[in-house]
This record gives C-alpha cells, structure tokens and sequence, in this order.
C-alpha cells in the first residue's frame, strides 16, 4: 500500500481552509504568517514560496521578510523580537538553516514560543517531552497524520526512528511514545543498525542518507515512514530508504517525493490556524 502523502495533505488544508474561515466569520480575525528568510539558500527560496503559496490558498495571510544579503546578530535578533511582539502576527517561520555565524538555538529561542509555528523553541520542545504538547513540530505531526488516516496501530508497536534530529527524529519519538508504541531510536552510527530496524512494525527513517535502508532490513508487513529527501546525481529525488526494495516487504511506504513532503506544509498551515485560534481565544 502506497501512503499517499498529497492526498491526506489536501485533507488537512481542506480542514484548515474552513477554520480560516470559520475564524473570520466568528471572531473576524485572519491568520497571519510572517516567513523569515536569512541568506541567498535557493532550497530554502523554494520552500519558502512554497509555503507562502499554500498559506494564501487557504486563507492565511503571510508577510515575507527576506534578506539574502543576510543579517547581523543584533539585526535578527530585532526582527524576530518585533514579530513576537506584533499582536496581527500570530505564527512566524524562521527557515532553517541560517548562515554561518547565527546561532540556531539563539534565535529560535528568541521567538514567541506561542508564535513559534515550527515547534522548534524549547518551551515547546519541553512540553513535547513533558506530554503536554502545545505546537507539535510540523514533520513528525504530518508522519502521525499519514499512519492515522490509513489506519496503522500504534499502540503496543515496535517503532523504530532513525535519525536523531530535533527537527524529525527526537520529536517523532516522543509522539510515538505518547502513542503508546515501543520505540527504538537510532542512527547512523548504530552498530548493526539492520537487527534494529527488522524489529520494526513501524520504521521511520529521517537520517538524510540516501538509501540507508534497504529492503533487507524491512520487516515483513511493516509500515514505513521515508522523511528522507535527497538529490541524486542524475537529478532525482529519492528518500532515505531504498523504494523498489522495501515496497517488497512492506505492508505500507510512503513514496519519495509525494509522502511526507507535503505534509510539512499542511501541518504548518495547521499550527498557524490553531494560533490565532488561541490568540482570539485570549481577546
């Protein structure tokens, strides 16, 4: 079974799309994103507009703050505590990574941890842990988003994350744990990391290697998870697992690209709903 990420992303942009609007009709109120974007990064260009562009079809207002020139420490650091401050803002996007010379963490703290649409603060990474998420990264959100809605069994499976990023890994660990599942977390440097990953009911896989996992190391009938996005030298896409030979043993894999890709921006679309919601909650 293939899991169709574009069609349970439509899903949810559907469900956003009407909250926006059910927003606007109760409360008069419509969301705002404000995307910053520091440097001349072209994927990080890319996926920015992309972001922007799903945003309005749904109704979200966004503002671009673009500098590919680049930011100071000081300037940065000004801008975000600005958009923190703004009450028309209610969700903004630091795209990662930033240039050298700008400390990640610095800045991702520096934001308002209830504006903070890529769940990335660490008030929010804290509560994550703690069981009681308020915004839930937007990647691990859309993988549970993907097996919910074809039906995968969480509780009491033996999952397994490879790959030990805040971004997907850590994060994707603890919902699976909050979802009564066993989990496993490795990564590339696990000693043989196969005996682990043939364990697996449900493997997610989100090193950034290109074919780390093979189909050999798939459990018969387990469901998979590919986060990975990698550029091949022919120009290709391929995931972080070996399509043509896992979709043999699997039960159910997402495809790459059309998996987990488009649910990064339906769920980023979902948290910055859910924020005005909260913001109009507290008028």
């Amino acid at each position: 079974m293939i899991l169709d990420g574009k069609l349970v992303a439509q899903k949810v942009l559907d469900e956003v799309r009407a909250g926006v609007a059910r927003l606007s009709e109760q409360a008069g109120l419509q969301p705002r994103l404000a995307a910053v974007l520091v440097g001349d990064f072209a994927p990080s260009r890319i996926y920015v507009g992309n972001k922007m562009k799903a945003a309005a079809a749904v109704g979200i207002a966004s503002e671009d703050h673009v500098h590919p020139g680049g930011l100071d420490r000081a300037a940065l650091l000004a801008l975000l505590g600005r958009l923190s401050a703004d009450p028309a803002v209610h969700a903004i996007l630091l795209q990662l990574p930033l240039p050298r010379g700008l400390d990640e963490d610095e800045m991702l703290a520096a934001i308002a941890p209830e504006k903070d649409v890529d769940g990335l603060h660490p008030a929010n990474l804290g509560a994550l842990l703690a069981g009681t998420p308020t915004v839930v990264p937007c990647t691990p959100a859309g993988c549970l988003e993907i097996l919910d809605h074809y039906g995968a069994t969480l509780e009491g499976a033996e999952a397994v994350v490879v790959g030990r990023s805040r971004l997907v890994g850590k994060p994707l660990a603890q919902l699976l744990l909050a979802r009564h599942a066993t989990v496993t977390m490795c990564h590339t440097r696990t000693r043989d990391l196969a005996a682990h990953t043939r364990r697996a009911d449900v493997l997610c896989v989100a090193a950034g290697r290109a074919g780390v996992i093979t189909g050999d190391m798939v459990k018969e009938g387990a469901w998979v998870v590919d986060v990975g996005v990698n550029r091949l030298e022919t120009g290709k896409l391929a995931g972080d697992v070996e399509f043509a030979s896992a979709e043999k043993r699997a039960h159910a894999i997402t495809p790459v690209p059309g998996g987990v890709g488009p649910m990064t921006v339906a769920m980023l679309l979902r948290n910055t709903l859910r924020a005005a919601e909260r913001r109009a909650a507290r008028r």
